[in-house]
């Protein structure tokens, strides 16, 4: 215990500026500044005992947290302009990282760790913890999301993709990795819809193919590649920022005209006025390729069909990803939810998720206004009907058509005909009486 009481004494010991200016500036009081050492001789005590919690570490930095908004608000009162919270700021960021040096097999620490960087705009230090947190858990598929997704609206597909990939080849017992690599190349393609037309256009798709053919005659090795027994380089080597409150480097910029142009056009002012290396001829030639059309998200579900967790549930994830984006990219999104159909159709031909998406993928993309609807309604139902005599489960079936018809039901921006309300409304009926039957018979 006296080693535990030597170390305690060791940081309260840092905290003595900082409260010498909450008393000379009058911030707090001499008996609340008394208050706040025992309370943080307290903390301090229990996080470094031997049989401290992650839960103990979180509690501490929740109070100094709370003990820095106090001073805030207090200053403002006052008038005081020179006390800043930097010292507040980089205490925190030091319990945090002896939290997670304590306590490396925490999520929930690495996590509050991670969204606490986030908040403080500590972009550098952000990437420095991420890196150690996937170290520490490669197999967290939430970690892999949050990374890539971060890069990829940072603008950076190619860092996006690699962090991707790499979580897909730790995360092989959930498709949650793989589900939102997916998802994350099918905003990149409406992205790209976007600008199909324009000049814009024009130069994304020369980019894309300007970056393939570097890709393909380099044979050099990236600073971001991964190969096994290299260890894991997950982001730039950024200079230490030492104190964690780099705000000037954050990233709030808009990266929506430059999230698919390699960063030699985007740094480059004078960009705008370099001669084109393709010609318009070309350039719709490229607009052809597969990448274009969703080569990668279909290869994506490719691979993942390959995996040990993939079954139809996890199929009809893939089907209802692809289908959210049925009006953002028309060009892709038809031969994708039916590839995941017919793969469906071949290894799932009786389960309940297959039926569910047959019957989905005939009102796909239409809106209940629509002349054609009542038409494609009545095929879905058709399906549905089917499916409940076919399934090996009919509660499950029964439940996952009402949940698309419950959002039909549910519009109002622009009505339902009073007549298929009606026809979703019985047909609603219908399907509780199942499940019901189905409990009876249990």
């Amino acid at each position: 215990m006296a080693r535990v009481d030597d170390k305690a004494r060791y940081y309260l010991e840092r905290a003595v500026p900082q409260l010498r200016e909450f008393e000379s500036k009058e911030i707090f009081s001499k008996d609340e500044i008394r208050t706040l050492v025992q309370k943080r001789t307290e903390y301090e005590r229990l996080i470094l005992s031997p049989g401290s919690s992650p839960a103990d570490v979180l509690a501490y930095i929740s109070w100094d947290r709370k003990l820095d908004d106090l001073r805030a608000k207090r200053c403002r009162r006052l008038k005081i302009k020179q006390s800043t919270s930097f010292t507040s700021q980089n205490r925190i960021f030091q319990t945090f990282e002896r939290g997670v040096t304590k306590h490396p097999g925490s999520k929930e620490l690495w996590r509050a760790y991670l969204e606490f960087a986030a908040q403080e705009r500590a972009t550098k230090r952000w990437r420095r913890i991420m890196t150690c947190a996937l170290r520490m858990l490669p197999s967290d598929s939430g970690l892999w999301v949050v990374a890539g997704r971060r890069a990829a609206a940072d603008g950076d597909m190619e860092g996006a993709r690699s962090l991707f990939m790499r979580g897909c080849r730790f995360c092989t017992s959930e498709p949650l990795v793989w589900v939102e690599y997916a998802r994350v190349e099918m905003e990149w393609l409406a992205r790209l819809e976007k600008k199909r037309g324009t000049a814009a256009f024009n130069l994304s798709v020369a980019a894309i193919a300007a970056e393939a053919a570097n890709s393909s005659s380099d044979k050099k090795k990236s600073r971001n590649v991964y190969e096994e027994g290299e260890g894991m380089a997950l982001f730039d080597s950024d200079d230490e920022d030492g104190e964690g409150g780099d705000g000037d480097d954050d990233d709030g910029g808009d990266f929506s005209n430059a999230a698919i142009l390699p960063k030699s056009l985007v740094a480059d002012p004078l960009a705008k006025n370099k001669k084109p290396v393709f010609s318009d001829e070309m350039v719709r030639k490229l607009a052809a390729t597969p990448a274009l059309e969703g080569a990668i998200p279909k290869a994506i579900f490719d691979a993942a069909a390959k995996q040990p967790f993939f079954n139809a549930d996890a199929a009809e994830a893939f089907f209802d990803l692809f289908a959210h984006f049925c009006a953002t990219v028309p060009t892709a999104q038809p031969m994708l939810n039916a590839h995941v159909l017919t793969d469906m159709d071949t290894r799932y031909p009786k389960e309940a998720a297959t039926w569910n998406c047959r019957a989905k993928s005939s009102v796909l993309g239409l809106n209940p206004n629509h002349a054609a609807f009542p038409r494609a309604l009545g095929a879905a139902l058709k399906f549905v009907r089917e499916g409940l005599f076919d399934t090996t489960n009919k509660v499950l079936l029964a439940a996952k058509t009402r949940a698309w018809i419950d959002v039909l039901l549910a519009r109002t921006e622009d009505g339902l005909d009073a007549s298929l309300r009606a026809v979703l409304e019985d047909t609603r009926r219908k399907l509780d009486r199942v499940g019901e039957a189905q409990v009876i018979k249990a």
